[in-house]
């Protein structure tokens, strides 16, 4: 079974391709394919309210490519979401039907606790150390997902309207970060010690960069040294040192500095880096809801 997740990001627009095989007791989830396009559709809706005519041409044009690419793979099932940019702009639902006209695409806009529990869905948690608790840390364009979990159960989820993009325009507020580490500081307790668990691009370039072996996590000391080093210097430089794109080193020490934050205010010395991200909670999800209408 051939399995396609679409996750239009406020950066960003994914489409991965996985295969499903279940010859022993548990799926096995082989990725065929992922494409990035850097829509950006953040830099558009939170400085005005709309998707500008020439992001939703590329929306357009690139949803057609997903469109192609998923009968090329033969993709049995598939399912599309848009979350922070797309749930602001004025005419998101425009673009959705214009989408579905011209590609045959069904954008479904998803609230931020339901992306949190996509993340979620990836269930990394539960093949790890029962004697942590963990939080899922997952830092978009437009927003950043928290998702708690102890003891085998998700205890807490909530999404907050910080993320790379906004802070890239000077759009998040001192209350927005003053309502975020209240949460964080009321919600995420736990007698056990706590972990994190990292998700998104970001976090996922950084990990590449640290050379931190896989299935090893980084430290918050490393995250706030690589903070304070990209935060000296320009873009251009970033993207020359390390080899990064502009769309990526523009915002990965507004990422850092999420990432840092919530980790602090949480007590979180370790991050684990498992490269998941909103596509592989969405192919997760379709498999467990057609396993249960079997």
């Amino acid at each position: 079974m051939k399995i396609a997740a679409i996750d239009i990001g406020s950066n960003a627009a994914r489409l991965l391709i996985n295969e499903v095989k279940t010859n022993g007791k548990h799926p096995e989830f082989i990725k065929l394919n992922l494409l990035r396009i850097p829509l950006r559709l953040g830099m558009d809706v939170f400085t005005r309210g709309e998707i500008g005519p020439e992001r939703e041409k590329m929306v357009i044009d690139s949803m057609k490519i997903f469109s192609d690419l998923m009968k090329i793979y033969k993709v049995d099932h598939y399912r599309a979401c848009a979350t922070s940019a797309m749930r602001d702009a004025k005419n998101g639902h425009d673009i959705i039907e214009q989408v579905q006209k011209t590609s045959g695409i069904n954008i479904e806009i998803i609230s931020g606790d339901e992306e949190a529990t996509l993340v979620y869905e990836n269930h990394v948690a539960e093949g790890l150390d029962k004697e942590f608790a963990y939080l899922y840390i997952d830092v978009g364009g437009g927003s950043t997902e928290l998702t708690f979990y102890e003891n085998d159960k998700m205890v807490y989820e909530k999404s907050f309207n910080i993320g790379t993009i906004r802070l890239l325009n000077n759009l998040v507020t001192a209350d927005n970060w003053y309502e975020m580490k209240q949460e964080v500081k009321k919600n995420i307790i736990s007698k056990k010690p706590i972990v994190a668990i990292g998700s998104g691009g970001n976090i996922n370039k950084v990990f590449s960069m640290s050379k931190t072996k896989d299935g090893k996590p980084m430290s918050l000391a490393h995250l706030k040294k690589v903070h304070k080093e990209f935060d000296q210097m320009s873009i251009d430089e970033r993207m020359t040192k390390h080899n990064l794109r502009e769309d990526r080193a523009d915002v990965l020490a507004h990422a850092l500095k999420i990432f840092n934050s919530v980790m602090a205010w949480s007590d979180i010395n370790r991050i684990f880096v498992p490269k998941i991200s909103v596509a592989d909670g969405l192919i997760h999800n379709i498999y467990a809801q057609l396993h249960e209408k079997k």
